[in-house]
């Protein structure tokens, strides 16, 4: 389950810049409810990627935004709840590795997902049906 972080140089901390991409797995997979679930812990990946800030637009001009999207199979965070969970907790971690006077609205997430079968590793498509049967199977 890809995660994408784009953000301007120097929005993000140092450390932030390092730190994101495991914080907001670790976010996903509790919003998931899959904690401690080996399939499920094991999909989850994602890059950052920082941009002189003259490569990055809002509204038309350039504004310090950071994005964070997220790709999941259809059943991925199924319900509002869970993906507010998720939202929530991904805005936090962004504004605790942020500099100093990053705005809550410079942060934008986006869950984007694919249709049953939509979704591959490797060679091998996954349904939905078989996404939970392989995350069943690594809970027992």
């Amino acid at each position: 389950m890809p995660i994408t972080v784009t953000a301007p140089e120097g929005v993000l901390t140092p450390a932030g810049e390092r730190e994101i991409l495991p914080r907001l797995s670790a976010a996903l997979i509790e919003a998931s409810g899959a904690t401690g679930n080996s399939f499920f812990t094991a999909i989850v990946g994602g890059t950052v990627h920082i941009l002189p800030l003259h490569r990055i637009y809002a509204g038309g001009a350039n504004r310090p935004v950071v994005m964070v999207e997220l790709k999941l199979p259809n059943i991925g965070l199924g319900s509002i709840e869970a993906r507010n969970a998720f939202i929530t907790e991904a805005a936090g971690i962004v504004a605790a590795l942020c500099v100093p006077g990053h705005r809550p609205e410079n942060t934008w997430i986006n869950i984007v997902n694919a249709p049953d079968g939509g979704w591959g590793i490797g060679s091998r498509q996954y349904s939905g049906e078989a996404f939970v049967a392989a995350a069943t199977a690594a809970a027992q």
